[in-house]
């Protein structure tokens, strides 16, 4: 089948540049979001240096609770939400919002993980040396941690490419909406080919570079 490129090609661009900006801005809001509320798990934890176990249970539950929905479920569960804030459920802004929410759950779980690994003895070091718990949060356990994050921020990056061409299929837009609507619904493959490859040359090209940061970061 021969595509026509008069009309596909503006719907294929403006779908690439919606995807891109939806995992940016998941990646960039909902990873500062998922990194502070990573670093609240860890740090109010038993033993923690702002060990606060009325807030740690609550806040452990509330992940455990959001972070295994499945995407598809969770970005119409909470539409009443998106409609406060974004003002609609449908879109490119309803999509990022659910991205952002999800995300943000997803990635402090990582966080948390990984700043678990940091050697107490460390820690208690740098704590009766007199640092405060933000001076030990900022300059000891994040760089401490920075590999393994950029890996696990990484990951989570892929995990954003999946999550918005789910969006497409309830009217995100992006590359998932597009695969749909001029792929799958017209019978045409090899549009549908096309988004997976441009999604594929995404992916590799984020892992690439988060693999290269991480071993930069490993070697400081």
């Amino acid at each position: 089948m021969t595509i026509d490129w008069q009309t596909i090609g503006p719907v294929l661009l403006t779908s690439i540049g919606q995807t891109v900006w939806m995992v940016l801005a998941t990646m960039l809001v909902g990873g500062l979001l998922g990194l502070l509320l990573g670093i609240a798990l860890y740090t109010t934890r038993a033993g923690g240096i702002l060990a606060n176990r009325l807030v740690f249970t609550a806040l452990n539950v509330l992940v455990n609770i959001i972070r295994p929905i499945p995407f598809i479920i969770f970005i119409t569960a909470i539409g009443p939400l998106t409609i406060k804030v974004v003002g609609t459920t449908l879109g490119t802004s309803a999509a990022t919002f659910a991205l952002i929410v999800a995300a943000t759950f997803g990635i402090s779980r990582i966080v948390e993980q990984n700043l678990v690994t940091i050697d107490p003895g460390v820690i208690e070091a740098a704590r009766a040396m007199g640092a405060s718990p933000l001076r030990i949060i900022t300059t000891l356990l994040v760089p401490e941690a920075l590999g393994p994050l950029i890996l696990g921020y990484t990951f989570v990056f892929v995990a954003v490419v999946d999550m918005t061409a789910v969006a497409g299929a309830v009217g995100g837009g992006g590359l998932g909406d597009f695969a749909i609507s001029y792929g799958y619904q017209r019978y045409d493959w090899t549009v549908t080919v096309i988004a997976v490859v441009i999604i594929i040359v995404l992916v590799q090209a984020a892992q690439y570079l988060g693999n290269w940061l991480s071993r930069k970061a490993l070697r400081r």
